[in-house]
């Protein structure tokens, strides 16, 4: 364990150079809080075949889905006069399966597509960034979203037709899709009261709550029989919320499209700058930023030490100089554009017509259509989460890939997949592994770096300004900061 000698960021109230450390078996053996260790600089064969099984997973249960759709369902039995299921059969029904697909799913692929290949990584990247680094985010980023997208239909898929079968419950339209056969009414009789006498003639009068067999129905087209036991839960509401419910979770993401809410840290800045798209590059020699702490920190801290060129052109772009005022409560946060509301909450929408549809066909009670659209709601709600930060922190951003070390298992004991088995820490972010300057024991960024430190600015102290816990500082540009204590 070293002594804090080596934990400048840690202790010292002053910035020294940092030290160099000349072989990778010396980092690889230390245990530094806060250190990253640099972990493969691309995406693994092994991390890339537990993505490809999640993949082969979720189209394995698309197909028994769909087995499941085609067999024989069980069949409830139902009374004769029963008026809830004696509407009609509509032919034609206003959102066919074909178009269900097309909107529910089929438009949904195509629209985070776009939004993923022409809005993802935003306006957050470090100007030099390089253009294979950022189309490797978008392909990342797509990739999420298709990934999410698939977990949320595909579960409302199987729990709805496993469902449909399990409980044969009748449509609305059951008695014209069953041409019932009266003539040998007695025959299927299984319960229920009789008017008259349990010797029935064809002139006689079903009592009420009498019930009969299925197999009373006499209906030749076996597709359509068996479709009319399938009405709990509806699979248009289901698949309809778990595509567009996903779909308006995605836009509301990627644009930041949210109820404004009170951020969680101590400093306004902490979330801005842990939110950008290539944090570490921002401390790197040859890119140009608009100031210290600019974007993302990887170590969270706005006070980190940054090795960046500060570019006064790209000073009123950045986070910096707002980050640096005390904002009153009513500044923190504003409320969204309303077209954006609009375009994120169309899809929403979309599925209720969708789902609302199903009532005014026949097709489906009530209750059928709610609890169907539930399952897809929720199944779109957990779905966007397994692969998506939350909305209102998350920046827009997908999470990360899973390390090298827990592909496929991470064991008892392990809080997250994106760490190191060994250490706990946190695999070095793409922004670094992109780079190809040689491995650095503690990624860049880090504070324990062997690059050169900054020269000192006009009025200022290299790098950071020496401070006590209970006083402000001055950085560059000569605003103030909060106040943040440093751990001994």
């Amino acid at each position: 364990m070293p002594d804090d000698s080596i934990r400048p960021l840690i202790t010292a109230r002053s910035i020294s150079p940092a030290p160099t450390f000349p072989t990778r078996d010396t980092f690889d053996t230390m245990d530094l809080a806060g250190g990253n260790v640099v972990r493969k600089g691309k995406l693994s064969w092994v991390v890339a075949l537990s993505y490809a099984i999640d993949w082969i997973i979720l189209i394995a249960v698309g197909v028994v889905g769909y087995i499941l759709g085609h067999i024989t369902p069980n069949k409830r039995p139902f009374a004769l006069d029963d008026r809830n299921i004696s509407f009609p059969y509509a032919e034609q029904e206003t959102v066919p399966v074909w178009l269900a697909v097309v909107i529910s799913v089929m438009c949904p692929i195509v629209i985070i597509a776009v939004i993923c290949l022409v809005f993802v990584p935003g306006s957050t990247v470090p100007r030099g960034t390089p253009k294979s680094l950022i189309w490797q985010r978008k392909l990342w980023e797509l990739h999420q979203g298709w990934l999410g997208l698939a977990l949320s239909v595909m579960a409302a898929w199987i729990i709805t037709n496993g469902m449909k079968n399990l409980f044969g419950k009748p449509r609305p339209d059951l008695l014209d899709r069953c041409q019932p056969d009266m003539e040998n009414l007695k025959d299927y009789i299984i319960g229920g009261l009789l008017r008259l006498n349990s010797s029935l003639t064809p002139g006689h009068i079903l009592g009420p709550g009498t019930l009969v067999s299925p197999n009373i129905c006499t209906n030749p087209d076996k597709a359509v029989l068996d479709d009319g036991f399938r009405s709990y839960p509806s699979g248009h509401s289901s698949s309809a919320s778990a595509g567009l419910v996903y779909l308006s979770l995605f836009i509301a993401s990627k644009f930041a499209i949210t109820i404004p809410f009170f951020s969680t840290s101590g400093s306004s800045a902490d979330h801005e700058t842990t939110a950008a798209a290539f944090p570490s590059r921002t401390r790197i020699p040859s890119v140009k930023v608009s100031g210290p702490d600019s974007y993302e920190l990887s170590n969270r801290s706005p006070s980190a030490l940054t090795n960046s060129i500060e570019d006064p052109a790209l000073l009123s772009k950045g986070v910096t100089a707002t980050n640096r005022k005390i904002a009153a409560v009513r500044r923190q946060a504003a409320a969204p554009p309303l077209y954006l509301l609009l375009v994120a909450i169309i899809p929403f929408f979309a599925s209720v017509y969708i789902a609302g549809s199903r009532w005014w066909d026949f097709r489906h009670h009530a209750f059928d259509i709610l609890f169907g659209y539930l399952i897809g709601l929720v199944g779109a709600i957990f779905a966007f989460r397994y692969y998506h930060l939350p909305i209102s922190r998350g920046a827009g951003w997908a999470w990360g890939p899973r390390s090298h070390d827990k592909a496929f298992w991470a064991g008892v004991g392990s809080y997250s997949y994106a760490t190191s088995r060994t250490r706990g820490t946190y695999r070095s972010g793409d922004e670094e592994e992109a780079l190809g300057a040689p491995i650095e024991p503690y990624g860049r960024g880090s504070g324990m770096s062997s690059v050169a430190p900054v020269a000192p600015r006009k009025g200022g102290s290299q790098g950071m300004d020496a401070r006590d816990e209970d006083t402000s500082y001055t950085g560059a540009s000569g605003n103030d900061h909060s106040p943040e204590p440093h751990a001994r």
